[in-house]
């Protein structure tokens, strides 16, 4: 019985990342059919008995509750364009210099992939670059490469740098100083060192290109509406002065609250009431009101729905032996040199997100971990290894990272031709192998220094 359970709980895994693969796919759908499947399994099948209190209880409720909470602070963000206003100073300001401009457009967008989804930066950001280059007669493709391979960067400094960073910062109990102290340096290192190699061996190279996009070269007329037609640049005009001082002091209150109180749902809700308090809507009687089920409603549950199906897969698992297995596997193999051990963890980490989705990836590595750190394995070098491999892994190909997608989208969208699939597999898989050597001499440093 207990074997057959087995094979139908990895078979709903399997499927959830088959789905995941076919991007015409509703990945939704196949996940909470899995879910559901491997529920019912484990309900009925299960030698030992299993309760509909456990199989809710098994979904980490504090996480996505502040899923939800952040979602909706990011859609009152755009709904703003708040980035997309900071995007447009920035822009304004530098672009009579090109590295000058390089170095404070990536540095930027880095830091705001910090603390929203790098899809987004991308959406926010590559239009600016493209209508300032285009203005400067500038090659934009050394600046896009520099936002792409940095924002995959940006993950590893905060604990909402990415979903798969909430899930393992909530396990293990890590807060925003953990993070900042035992990332920060890596971080740091990593980003300057990445635009120091790209501004001197891609950048100067193109410094003197004159750009002509293919619209410019056909010398069509570029009026708004042929903009819009085509989904070209617009340069809108800047938001209110007022709107965009309070989003952005609310946003570092928001961060501050996050770094001194460890209680990430408690913070979540203050902030997603303190953002929609201050950006009421204008309702039918002209009178502005908090609308918060106006933003609600912007809000992409799917990614909700998708974690939710994932912790139910994850406690089937665990009903259904197979993580003790895993968890066994992995004790035996395990190296005794500590060193050695957090390496395995960030090459084996870094292929299957590479190859898989990094939030599967993650939600089954949790237990594995916590099981090596409850075996009297030091919990820090490991934990870094498995933040780094989780959030780096999947930029070895461009598919494996959603914003290098956005980034060879909108770049083909906007005549960008010297920035191809072929050219970000190249330049992004060195600079992802680079990152994950630079992990590996990182986790040395922490060994000899920190244990």
């Amino acid at each position: 019985m207990d074997i057959l359970l087995q094979i139908i709980v990895i078979s709903c895994f399997a499927i959830v990342i088959i789905a995941l693969f076919r991007e015409k796919t509703d990945f939704l759908f196949f996940s909470m059919t899995a879910m559901l499947i491997a529920a019912t399994s484990i309900y009925f099948l299960s030698s030992d008995p299993v309760s509909m209190e456990e199989i809710f209880l098994s979904v980490d409720w504090e996480v996505i509750f502040f899923l939800i909470s952040l979602f909706t602070i990011v859609a009152v963000l755009e709904e703003k364009k708040i980035f997309e206003e900071l995007a447009r100073r920035i822009t304004t300001k530098f672009s009579t210099n090109t590295r000058t401009f390089f170095w404070v457009i990536c540095l930027t967008s880095t830091i705001s992939a910090a603390f929203i989804e790098d899809v987004s930066v991308a959406v926010i950001f590559i239009p600016m670059i493209i209508n300032t280059s285009e203005k400067m007669r500038i090659n934009p493709a050394p600046i896009l490469l520099g936002m792409t391979i940095c924002i995959n960067l940006a993950s590893t400094l905060t604990p909402f740098g990415s979903a798969e960073n909430i899930l393992i910062a909530n396990q293990f109990s890590l807060s925003s100083q953990w993070f900042f102290i035992n990332m920060g340096l890596y971080f740091l290192i990593g980003t300057i060192s990445t635009l120091y190699l790209l501004d001197k061996f891609i950048l100067r190279k193109h410094i003197e290109d004159i750009w002509t996009p293919e619209f410019v070269e056909k010398k069509i007329p570029i009026s708004e509406e042929y903009m819009e037609d085509h989904e070209l640049v617009i340069v809108r005009k800047p938001i209110p002065r007022n709107t965009f001082n309070k989003n952005i002091l609310s946003l570092v209150i928001f961060f501050s609250l996050l770094i001194l109180i460890p209680n990430i749902l408690f913070i979540g809700f203050i902030g997603m009431l303190l953002f929609v308090f201050i950006n009421p809507r204008r309702g039918e009687s002209g009178k502005k009101y908090p609308d918060i089920s106006y933003y609600f409603k912007q809000v992409d549950f799917k990614l909700i729905f998708f974690f939710i199906s994932l912790f139910v897969l994850v406690f089937s698992f665990e009903k259904a032996g197979i993580l003790q297995i895993l968890e066994n596997f992995v004790l035996n193999i395990a190296p005794a040199n500590i060193f050695l051990l957090s390496v395995l963890i960030l090459i084996v980490t870094s292929l299957l997100s590479g190859l898989l989705d990094n939030v599967p990836v993650t939600v089954l590595f949790i237990p594995i971990i916590q099981s090596l750190v409850d075996n009297s394995f030091v919990a820090l070098p490991m934990l870094v290894a498995f933040i780094l491999g989780i959030n780096l892994g999947g930029n070895f190909l461009p598919q494996g990272s959603a914003a290098d997608m956005m980034t060879l989208e909108l770049s083909k969208k906007y005549c960008v031709d010297d920035l191809n699939y072929k050219r970000l597999l190249k330049v992004g898989g060195i600079f992802a192998a680079y990152h994950i050597i630079l992990g590996i001499g990182y986790l040395a440093l922490q060994t000899l220094v920190f244990l």
